[in-house]
This record gives structure tokens, sequence and C-alpha cells, in this order.
């Protein structure tokens, strides 16, 4: 992979947080990231790991190879709609977003653009995290690689059909909040604390946790997932219906 590549982040919540600090522990440098939020409010703590920042993400998008889309499902056709005439053949544009599907954002990008989506986890802040990603219509196989190589410092990544994305947001993406020894022991943090951090309002994991408090572990647990995961395709549902 060229340690020149040019990274940007459109979203600066902990999903984008923890591939950042994954990605600054392979070859590419603080300074060819940047990072875009309407609020400064978690932009601090990428400027300790030496990224730039800015509130325009058309200004990460012209200056990037690379773009992660790390913002809420219901923001995403917003996002795609502001930069879409400055996104180029040269781009690769990865959505985080759950339940947004591929042909929902190819239908909002330029024609032929190069659209993958993948389902990250939160233990990529302890690079121990469980990365899923699905190419879109354009993407090539080089272009997997490449985000292969880009991120495998975050944890486990695999390629796979788009079917599973919404499957592994229910058992990875949320799952983790349903037992995460690692991170809880590295982090610090109270389990409460991480608990709020994984779980969106309105999102997957907070389906998931309600089910397992409503019922017994073990059987709360095969339900909790099936909850997460139809919560994801729910919001792929919404986002669809956005366009």
């Amino acid at each position: 992979m060229d340690s020149q590549l040019k990274i940007g982040f459109i979203g600066a919540g902990n999903m984008a947080f923890g591939i950042a600090k994954g990605i600054l522990t392979g070859n590419v440098l603080p300074v060819n990231v940047k990072v875009s939020a309407p609020s400064s409010r978690n932009l601090g703590r990428f400027q300790e790991l030496g990224i730039p920042i800015t509130h325009s993400n058309i200004e990460v998008v012209c200056g990037s190879d690379v773009v992660f889309v790390a913002v809420k499902p219901h923001l995403v056709s917003l996002v795609l709609n502001e930069i879409s005439q400055h996104v180029t053949d040269r781009h690769i544009i990865v959505s985080v977003a759950a339940g947004v599907t591929l042909s929902t954002l190819e239908e909002l990008l330029p024609e032929n653009s190069v659209a993958i989506r993948l389902m990250p986890n939160l233990p990529c802040l302890v690079q121990e995290g469980a990365l899923l990603f699905a190419r879109g219509s354009h993407a090539k196989q080089e272009d997997g690689a490449l985000l292969r190589s880009l991120l495998h410092r975050c944890g486990l990544v695999e390629e796979g059909p788009e079917s599973w994305i919404d499957i592994h947001t229910g058992l990875s993406g949320s799952g983790v909040a349903f037992g995460a020894g690692r991170l809880l022991r590295d982090s610090g943090k109270h389990p409460a604390q991480l608990r709020s951090e994984v779980c969106t309002p309105g999102g997957t994991t907070i389906y998931g946790l309600h089910t397992l408090e409503q019922g017994g572990v073990r059987a709360s647990t095969m339900s909790a997932v099936e909850s997460a995961t139809e919560r994801a395709r729910e919001l792929g549902r919404k986002s669809a219906a956005r366009k």
C-alpha cells in the first residue's frame, strides 16, 4: 500500500476514531489523514493523534483518495448529496453506516463510483476489531485488497457478500456490547460508559440490549443478535426511502 495514500473521514464518532487509530499503527502518517465534523466536540482526540481536522466535508473529499463516510444512517443521503459533484474515479467511498445498502450508495454517488460497505466494531479502538466489507458493482478486487491492507491493523478484516453485513452488524457490530472483556480491561472505563459509547440512540445495539434485558441470558443472547440484525435491515429500508 502506498504510504502517501490520502485518507479522509466524514464523521468523527467512535467508529471513525477506532479505524483512524488502527490505520496510524500501520504506515499511514497522521498528516495524510483528515477528519471533518460539523462541531468540534469529537475532533480534539483526532488532533491529539496529529490528524488535521476541518468542518468541511468537501475539503476532506477533495484531499483524499479513500473516504470513510462515518455518519449516522439518516445523514448519509445528505452527506453524499453534498459531496457527490466532487467524487471522481480516483476515489474509493467506504460507508460504515449501518443498514445503508450498496445500491443506495451507488444511486447517491456519480455513475461508476467505487463504493464499499464496511461494518467495523468498537474493539477497533484496541486493534481487536472484526471488520466485514462488501464491494459495490464498480469496486474491483484490487480496491478490496487496498482496503484490507489499510485496515489490517484494526483487527480481523474479511470480505463477503452484502447479505452478510446486517448479520455481522447484529453479531459483531452490536454484539461487543453484550460482552467485551478486552475493551473493558484496556480502556479503563466504567462498563456503563462503554455501553453508552456503543449504543447509538435508536440504533441496532440498543434494540439488542433491550431484548437481552427482557429475558434469560442464553435465549436472550440469540434474540438480541436477531433484534440487532433486524434493526440494521430497518435502517437500510429507511435510508432507501429517503433517497
